[in-house]
């Protein structure tokens, strides 16, 4: 079954802010929610479906990478999550709409607020993400590819769980801050109070403090390693793209959450072809009896090679197009060209028995380019061009 364009689904424009999509939205889940609706199975489908938009649209790297690839973007690492199974999960999942106070408990009461158990606060420091360049031939572009990736950064770390701490030794709560993990100066002027709050240097926010520190991770919960993944390209891309792809980048800090992998698309230069969108570009030099009696000659297209056939009489810069040759379009069935752009090559040294055979072709009008013989009306071109520079 086809899925629905995200933005269709809540009817906003590909230009909607964040704010917009949001709103959209929760208009949406009011509307199909289970309990305005009980029983409609084709309620609850549109909820759950509501749901897999908005994660996808509110997040801005898998926006962007829809934005870019469409649904098969959204397919292995850095897409949708897989589907909600239960209208629970979407509760869970966004708190930030269906939180306590939202306009769930508004309108449904408390009942809709018992669905969820609410966001927590993530321990721990949050990893930061990483970038790494990928470099694709155009072959790997045209059709698509997998990849497996070597990445050195912070995993987390076996010996301690990530905790960071030795042990059952665990942690007690930050004496400076009161486990909130901030702090807060009150000062007061002839404007009035005013309250900066801080991040607690004791704990770096976290609120708690380690007793006594793992000695193989120095008590950051995660250590320096390499590791490979993989990556599946889509078929189309271009030089600048990038696939982010979700939790791949570095460890947080004592159980942060991990940060994003970012793959940024090269394009490497091929040997035979120029890309153009998604057409190749092969500049074919062939030599002039060929091009006066036309021939057959082997080219090389991205699948391997073909024959192309050469009219008599082909003229130096004319286009041959091979149809479906090029790269798969991105977002839609089908794939670009390939277009041959043909070169007659002219000899500067002759012997003196092909400068003879020219000799005596010289004289046959066959050969003689038409544009050579200036007719009344070509007359009649040259002299207003000549009118225009006196």
């Amino acid at each position: 079954m086809t899925k629905r364009d995200y933005y269709e689904i809540l009817g906003v424009n590909k230009a909607a802010s964040g704010t917009e999509i949001k709103a959209a939205y929760r208009k949406l889940a009011m509307q199909f929610h289970p309990d305005r609706n009980p029983g409609d199975h084709q309620a609850e489908e549109k909820f759950k479906e509501a749901a897999e938009a908005y994660e996808i649209l509110s997040d801005s790297n898998k926006r962007a990478r829809y934005d870019q690839f469409g649904h098969a973007g959204m397919r292995g690492n850095g897409g949708f999550s897989g589907g909600f199974t239960d209208v629970n999960d979407i509760f869970s999942h966004f708190s930030d709409i269906f939180g306590g106070g939202s306009i769930f408990d508004e309108i449904f009461g408390t009942g809709a607020g018992r669905r969820h158990t609410g966001r927590h606060k993530q321990p721990g420091i949050q990893g930061s993400d990483l970038k790494i360049n990928l470099k694709l031939t155009l072959e790997e572009i045209a059709d698509g590819t997998e990849k497996t990736l070597k990445v050195k950064k912070f995993t987390k770390c076996t010996h301690c769980s990530g905790t960071g701490a030795k042990g059952s030794s665990g942690t007690v709560e930050c004496s400076t801050c009161h486990g909130t993990g901030e702090i807060r100066h009150v000062s007061r002027s002839m404007f009035g109070q005013f309250v900066n709050v801080s991040v607690c240097h004791t704990c770096n926010g976290e609120g708690r403090i380690i007793k006594e520190k793992c000695p193989y991770c120095s008590g950051e919960g995660r250590v320096k390693t390499e590791t490979t993944l993989k990556v599946n390209i889509p078929p189309g891309v271009s030089n600048g793209n990038y696939i982010p792809l979700s939790r791949q980048g570095n460890a947080g800090i004592r159980g942060g959450s991990e940060g994003d992998l970012i793959v940024i698309i090269e394009e490497a230069e091929h040997k035979y072809f120029k890309r153009e969108e998604d057409d190749i570009i092969l500049e074919l030099t062939i030599s002039l009896t060929d091009a006066v009696l036309g021939t057959e000659v082997e080219i090389p297209v991205l699948s391997g090679t073909v024959m192309l056939k050469i009219d008599p009489g082909t003229q130096s810069g004319k286009i041959l197009r091979l149809r479906e040759k090029g790269i798969r379009h991105i977002n839609h069935l089908g794939r670009g060209d390939q277009l041959v752009y043909i070169n007659v090559f002219i000899p500067n040294k002759l012997s003196s028995k092909e400068k003879e055979i020219f000799k005596q072709l010289s004289g046959s009008e066959n050969i003689k380019p038409k544009n050579r013989q200036t007719d009344s009306k070509s007359k009649g071109f040259f002299s207003k061009v000549k009118e225009s520079f006196s």
